[in-house]
C-alpha cells in the first residue's frame, strides 16, 4: 500500500542527503535541462516587474534563470539544506531579487501574489498533485501563468527509464498506480492537461522539448543518477547494499547502449506544461 505520508518524510530526508550532489552536477544539469528550462520561462510570460513562484526549485538552478529575467523570485521547496544551495547560487550570480523559504509544495497557503508560479521536475513527485497544482492555482493572481517541466513517457526518456525499470524488478515493486507519485506520472497524453484543467487552468498548452543527457559516458550517467537521483534511492531503499550495487551494475551495462562516438547521449524528452489562471 502506498503511504503518502511516508513517501513525503523520505523524498524530504533523500533530498536533504542528495542536495550536495545536486548542486555538485549543477553545469551537467543545466545543460540537459536549459532548453527545457527556457521554454518554461518563456510560456510563464516573464516581464522585469513579475513575481515569480519556484515551487520544488531545489538547488536553484531555474531559480536563477528567472530571477536574471524578473522582478522578484521565491524559490521554495520541502528539504531546507537544497534550498541553501538555491540561496547560496544566487548570492553567488550577485542578485538580490531572490528570497527562499521551506514550503511543503502541496500546502503553499499562498493566496494571488505572484505572476508566474514555475516547477522544474517537482511536480511529478507529489503525492497530491491535484492539491499541489490547487494551490499553484491560488497563488497566481488573476491572469497569471504556470509553466511547468515534466518528463513524458518512459519510451522516450531512456536514459531515466532504464534504471527504473531494472530497480523495479530487481526490488519487485509492482508499478505506480495512476494518480501516484513518480517520473513519468504527467507524460502520457491528456494527463497533465486533464490535471490543470481540474485545478482550474485555462489556456492549457504542453510542449515536447528534446533533452538528451550528453556525458561522457554511461558510467558518468550512472555517478550522476547513483549521487543525485532521490527517486532512485527510494526505490532502492528495501534491497541491501550488495544488491544495490548489483543493480547498479545492471544498469551501467544497459545504459551503454547509449554510447557512440561522441560519448553517452541518454535520450530524453521534456514536456514544459502551462496554463493561466
Amino acid at each position: 500500500m502506498f503511504d503518502p505520508v511516508q513517501y513525503k518524510t523520505t523524498t524530504r530526508a533523500q533530498w536533504e542527503e542528495a542536495a550536495e550532489a545536486w548542486h555538485r552536477w549543477g553545469p551537467t544539469i543545466e545543460d540537459w535541462l536549459g532548453a527545457a528550462t527556457e521554454r518554461m520561462l518563456d510560456a510563464a510570460r516573464l516581464t522585469a516587474d513579475s513575481r515569480v513562484l519556484d515551487v520544488a526549485a531545489g538547488a536553484g538552478g531555474q531559480t536563477i534563470a528567472a530571477a536574471r529575467r524578473s522582478g522578484h523570485v521565491l524559490a521554495t521547496d520541502i528539504a531546507p539544506a537544497i534550498l541553501g544551495y538555491a540561496a547560496k547560487a544566487a548570492s553567488d550570480a550577485g542578485l538580490t531579487n531572490v528570497a527562499t523559504r521551506e514550503v511543503d509544495g502541496e500546502h503553499l497557503g499562498i493566496d494571488g501574489e505572484f505572476d508566474a508560479v514555475i516547477s522544474r521536475v517537482g511536480l511529478i513527485y507529489f503525492p497530491d498533485q491535484r492539491a499541489a497544482l490547487a494551490g499553484m492555482h491560488a497563488a497566481l493572481r488573476p491572469g497569471g501563468r504556470l509553466s511547468a517541466v515534466v518528463y513524458s513517457t518512459a519510451d522516450r526518456n531512456g536514459f531515466f527509464a532504464v534504471p527504473v525499470g531494472i530497480i523495479r524488478r530487481r526490488a519487485q515493486l509492482p508499478p505506480p498506480a495512476p494518480g501516484q507519485p513518480g517520473p513519468f506520472s504527467l507524460g502520457s497524453p491528456g494527463v497533465a492537461e486533464r490535471l490543470l484543467a481540474d485545478a482550474g487552468f485555462r489556456e492549457i498548452t504542453v510542449e515536447a522539448v528534446p533533452s538528451p543527457l550528453r556525458l561522457p559516458a554511461a558510467a558518468d550517467c550512472v555517478r550522476f543518477e547513483r549521487e543525485s537521483f532521490g527517486a532512485l534511492h527510494q526505490m532502492l531503499s528495501g534491497l541491501d547494499a550488495a544488491a544495490r550495487d548489483e543493480a547498479w551494475q545492471e544498469i551501467e551495462r544497459e545504459l551503454r547502449r547509449f554510447e557512440g562516438p561522441d560519448g553517452f547521449a541518454g535520450p530524453c524528452e521534456m514536456l514544459v506544461v502551462s496554463g493561466t489562471r
